[in-house]
């Protein structure tokens, strides 16, 4: 089910990827441009600005007024350790929380199982593998903390 907050607009070109248990809930005055595709259940809050082809799957929570650059990844997927006959065993979604009010730069990638601070920036082209403190810009491969914000 996708349910769209009121004064939203949304390119015709994004995807939503979705079945009946799983649901689509994007917040009022949101905009997602072109080419972004939206998977499973994924929440996106208020006054939330999408650059173009992002990659978002299920079990990610972007927080209110967030903004996410172009090609940027929030990937959930992963997959338990399997036998050596197959490393790459179950798919699991490992959940994504994206603060309120944060910025992901262009190109970023975040990992299943990550939360972003509030207020905080994913530079462009970081790999976020570990979760993000409240008021941070983190950079790098993998991100680590580059300095502190004033709240």
């Amino acid at each position: 089910m996708l349910t769209t907050g009121e004064g939203s607009h949304i390119h015709k070109e994004v995807r939503f990827l979705h079945n009946d248990s799983s649901e689509i809930r994007i917040g009022m005055r949101a905009k997602i441009y072109r080419g972004t595709e939206i998977m499973g259940s994924v929440t996106i809050g208020d006054d939330v600005f999408i650059n173009r082809d992002a990659y978002i799957r299920p079990q990610t929570t972007i927080g209110d007024r967030v903004s996410i650059g172009p090609f940027v990844r929030i990937v959930t997927d992963t997959h338990d350790i399997g036998s050596h006959d197959k490393r790459a065993g179950a798919v699991r979604h490992d959940p994504i929380s994206i603060g309120d009010g944060s910025w992901v730069g262009a190109s970023a990638t975040i990992l299943g199982g990550v939360t972003i601070g509030a207020g905080s920036i994913v530079a462009a082209g970081a790999i976020v593998t570990a979760d993000v403190p409240d008021d941070v810009l983190v950079a790098g491969v993998p991100a680590k903390i580059v300095r502190r914000l004033h709240r």
